[in-house]
């Protein structure tokens, strides 16, 4: 009797899932027929739009769409990706702060290595498109969009609210506006620029020195205001911060059409040329420049000692900022006593290998070619453009290799505007 009852009772369970997997089955029949297609279907289709409008395109395209996901574009089978759960919005795989949490990684918090690239093992990985957040728009396109960004593309606000002494962002209505403000321009970057200018006597202010200075590296650039406003100075900047507690705002500054970067100078190499340790300038704007309590005095003491051993001399120094310059010449550093730090870089070190590549206490001197010419020799932007740089000599290229690859480019451009119509002109 006993078994029978069990046969009973597992029958009357089998029925009930039955019912369930039926009720659930058709309410999700319901759904699609209602909605027109499934989540990850419309996410597919949500982007696609989206790329769509931003390029000037009609909304459908000529492609279909099989069961499997497939897309068919004439003979050319196109397998779509999927999109992410709306919980991975803002995920940045090899930035993932839970991720080292989790992992319990033994880093060097006093060399920001928390802040570096820490890649998840396979097993851990996302093979999907991360979704944009709900209600996403078109972006503002340049240059418009240096002073504004929609507010529903990044939504957040925080920064507006724990930097408005310092005027980095300002909510108004749908849109997030950016007055030019930052740690320690509250008054705006142009005006910061200039005075950086003013500071090296450059001609009218003009930080490009007349197309000398045409790079800049902005190392914790908050929301990028101080490279937003450089354009205008026929000058490019690279903006760089960490994902820390400010986690979006190097998100505002690619918003705004900037160019950034996450990242921070910790234990590995910048994935720059080593070309942007020739010469220059290092300005310096921080509390230790100006402040004379005991803790920041003895940094700028310590910061003082350090750049002279390096060769470094104060250009100008004016309130917070402070502006070294950096030799041109390998002289200073065959003056200096033997033993001190930091050293020179050992002669088999590449100083182009960037990518992965742990960073080192040492100096890279110049070689013999940049150290005759006295700096890098380069032309003032733009004739830079399509003048051979004498640094190709290290590298076993010539003037007139450069010149015939520079022919071969410009002709490249050339057929490709012609190709373009007036209305993708841009």
């Amino acid at each position: 009797m006993s078994r029978g009852r069990g046969d009973g009772d597992q029958t009357k369970r089998f029925v009930t899932w039955i019912v369930v997997l039926s009720i659930l089955c058709g309410c999700f029949y319901l759904y699609s027929r209602n909605s027109g297609t499934s989540a990850l279907e419309y996410g597919s289709k949500s982007l696609r739009k989206l790329g769509s409008s931003y390029l000037g395109g009609d909304d459908d395209g000529d492609e279909t769409t099989n069961k499997s996901g497939e897309e068919v574009q004439g003979d050319i089978i196109l397998k779509s990706i999927p999109v992410c759960d709306d919980r991975h919005s803002e995920l940045i795989p090899c930035l993932d702060r839970n991720l080292i949490y989790q992992t319990r990684l033994k880093l060097d918090l006093s060399l920001m290595e928390h802040y570096e690239r820490h890649c998840p093992v396979p097993e851990r990985r996302f093979n999907c498109l991360i979704p944009p957040p709900p209600g996403y728009k078109v972006p503002i396109k340049w240059p418009k969009s240096r002073d504004e960004v929609w507010k529903v593309n990044i939504p957040h606000t925080h920064l507006a609210s724990e930097k408005s002494d310092q005027n980095w962002m300002v909510v108004k209505g749908d849109k997030i506006s950016f007055p030019g403000g930052g740690t320690h321009f509250h008054y705006g970057a142009d005006k910061y620029i200039a005075s950086i200018a003013n500071m090296l006597n450059f001609s009218n202010n003009n930080l490009n020195n007349e197309g000398r200075l045409r790079t800049v590296l902005d190392v914790g650039c908050g929301v990028a205001s101080f490279g937003g406003y450089l354009l205008s100075s026929d000058i490019i900047a690279m903006s760089l911060a960490p994902n820390d507690v400010h986690q979006n705002q190097i998100q505002f500054a690619l918003e705004r059409g900037i160019p950034a970067y996450l990242g921070v100078l910790g234990t590995k190499r910048l994935p720059y040329p080593s070309c942007l340790d020739l010469g220059g300038y290092f300005a310096y704007s921080s509390p230790e420049a100006y402040a004379q309590d005991e803790e920041d005095l003895r940094i700028w003491k310590e910061m003082s000692a350090l750049v002279e051993r390096m060769c470094w001399k104060i250009a100008a120094k004016r309130n917070q900022t402070v502006i070294w310059v950096k030799p041109l010449t390998n002289d200073c550093y065959k003056e200096r006593e033997p033993g001190t730090r930091p050293p020179l870089c050992k002669s088999d070190d590449d100083p182009d290998a960037v990518w992965g590549v742990p960073m080192k206490a040492c100096i890279t001197p110049y070689s013999n070619q940049q150290h005759k010419a006295k700096g890098t020799g380069l032309a003032p932007w733009p004739a830079r453009l399509i003048t051979p740089p004498p640094r190709l000599a290290d590298f076993g290229y010539s003037a007139e290799m450069f010149d015939k690859d520079t022919k071969v480019w410009q002709h490249r451009v050339e057929n490709y505007w012609n190709l373009l119509s007036p209305k993708d002109s841009v």
